[in-house]
């Protein structure tokens, strides 16, 4: 099956100081990422601070992390938003960029019924040539796109693939049940992975990836290979860092850890704060627990 990859991290944004982009940084980063475990980099997603970013820093974020590992590792662009003629024109300013598929989030605040949902999808994918991932995360979108939804957007020929984060396994069954055989499931939940794959899905869309991305390729290579007692003792032994990556809101823990790693994954836009001085001591603690730092 052809893929996009079974690791795509979704990235984070690198900030300066003056919470400017830092684009060097974004392309030392994405070089770092495909170098350990990576098979591909959402940017502009959620974990890259999405909301804060402008069409141009977007366009340009793109165009930088294409230019870095475009020609070794699937980059996939971050263009859907709540406004849907907003996101057919990122999606086709995206597409003339050369990037190799885009992700489509849910509409958030607008809360559509499911015909709207699929009203939203289709014109996108109509306006565009990409292969498109629609990604569904309920908890940020406060619409859950149903998998009856999914099955009839799968139908059109350019939606190739779900990042589901519902954390509904149940739902991802149904949706992996409905839908053609070369329709993508990717877990949008980096402690889901193991569980989705077992039900038929192919990847991870990660946050955990920036820090443990090696490990998470043996544990799924070990899956694809039948050696299904190793991956589950390596999914055993992430799920405590799963759990860190999510002491508090998306992309903070993550953010730090690059950064403490020797990364730079840079500071944050307002509304998102660094993390707090006990979170910040758990997120040490156990980077030095997996010999990180």
């Amino acid at each position: 099956m052809k893929t996009f990859g079974r690791i795509l991290t979704a990235m984070v944004t690198p900030f300066d100081d003056d919470f400017s982009v830092n684009y060097d940084a974004a392309a030392t980063l994405a070089k770092y990422l495909v170098a350990n475990g990576s098979d591909g980099l959402v940017v502009a997603g959620s974990t890259g601070e999405s909301a804060t970013l402008d069409k141009e820093e977007k366009l340009k974020l793109f165009s930088t992390v294409l230019d870095a590992v475009g020609d070794k590792a699937t980059v996939i662009a971050g263009t859907g938003s709540n406004d849907t003629m907003a996101s057919v024109k990122l999606t086709q300013e995206a597409e003339k960029l050369g990037v190799h598929g885009a992700m489509l989030v849910g509409p958030y605040y607008n809360k559509p019924p499911q015909e709207g949902l699929y009203q939203h999808f289709k014109t996108i994918a109509d306006s565009t040539n990409l292969p498109l991932i629609i990604y569904n995360v309920p908890g940020r979108t406060s619409s859950n796109i149903l998998p009856g939804t999914i099955a009839r957007l799968a139908e059109l020929k350019n939606i190739v693939a779900v990042k589901e984060a519902s954390g509904n396994l149940e739902q991802v069954a149904e949706i992996i049940r409905t839908t053609p055989n070369e329709f993508m499931v990717y877990s949008g939940d980096d402690s889901l992975t193991l569980p989705i794959l077992s039900v038929g899905g192919v990847g991870i869309i990660s946050v955990a990836a920036h820090i443990v991305g090696n490990r998470m390729q043996e544990m799924i290579t070990a899956f694809v290979h039948n050696d299904i007692a190793k991956a589950q003792a390596i999914q055993s032994e992430l799920i405590p860092f799963f759990r860190m990556m999510f002491i508090t809101t998306n992309p903070i823990p993550v953010k730090t850890a690059v950064n403490l790693i020797g990364q730079n994954g840079g500071t944050f836009r307002l509304p998102l704060i660094p993390p707090t001085i006990n979170e910040l001591e758990q997120i040490k603690s156990y980077l030095h627990k997996i010999n990180r730092i």
